[in-house]
């Protein structure tokens, strides 16, 4: 009996922005053991054909295939501050005070070679950008290497070989009232999952603040 469920990575805090990865399982048995390996894991996952989930769901295997590729992403920024009253005393600088501010977030990891895709107000104006695996904890300097402020994403690489690059569906065969798995790690506690179903596709609520905004939302 074959149970089909969609796994949704959101790539920000409140968004839950960035397609869907579909996934389909074998129903396991009552229990899985902590030791059972990911590429066991991975060899349950058939092609999606959008049958409704029979019987019990679990969300067990699909979370352990899923929440290696989803990273934590950290950034420090420059801003410039300005004292309204600062006219008021000697030393006052009319350019203001430079500091820093940091930013956190999720991103998810596309391909082996350490291409990870995130929303681009995560990394946007960022002096650095640090990468945090959810496996092994391992951190990575990583650089913008592409954007699109239409989609509010962004493309990062870090230096790293045989990650765990998520398994990527095709969105368009989710069906409205489907099971998904929303996965996050925006706060590097590791990831968090979440179960829900498909409210809606195609939604466009004008979240990406950008002139030509290209937005079809999950809703969940």
């Amino acid at each position: 009996m074959l149970k089909k469920f969609a796994i949704i990575i959101p790539l920000a805090v409140f968004s839950g922005f960035g397609g869907a990865f579909i996934f389909s399982k074998i129903n396991p048995p009552a229990s899985v053991t902590e030791n059972q390996n990911i590429s066991e894991a991975r060899a349950l996952l058939t092609s999606y054909n959008g049958r409704q989930a029979e019987g019990n769901i679990s969300f067990v295997l699909a979370s352990k295939v899923s929440t290696p590729s989803v990273v934590f992403i950290k950034t420090t920024a420059q801003y410039q501050q300005r004292n309204p009253f600062g006219w008021m005393f000697d030393d006052w600088d009319p350019f203001g005070s430079i500091g820093q501010v940091s930013s956190t977030g999720s991103g998810v990891i596309m391909r082996k070679d350490g291409y990870i895709v995130t929303n681009l107000h995560v990394v946007k104006d960022a002096l650095t950008i640090e990468v945090v695996l959810n496996n092994n904890k391992k951190n990575y300097k990583a650089k913008l290497v592409g954007t699109d402020p239409s989609t509010d994403l962004a493309v990062l690489k870090i230096d790293g070989t045989d990650l765990p690059a998520i398994q990527v569906g095709n969105s368009d065969d989710i069906q409205t009232g489907e099971w998904v798995l929303a996965v996050g790690n925006p706060f590097n506690l590791t990831s968090t999952v979440t179960a829900g179903i498909v409210s809606a596709k195609g939604r466009n609520i004008n979240i990406v603040n950008n002139q030509f905004p290209i937005e079809s939302f999950i809703q969940t």
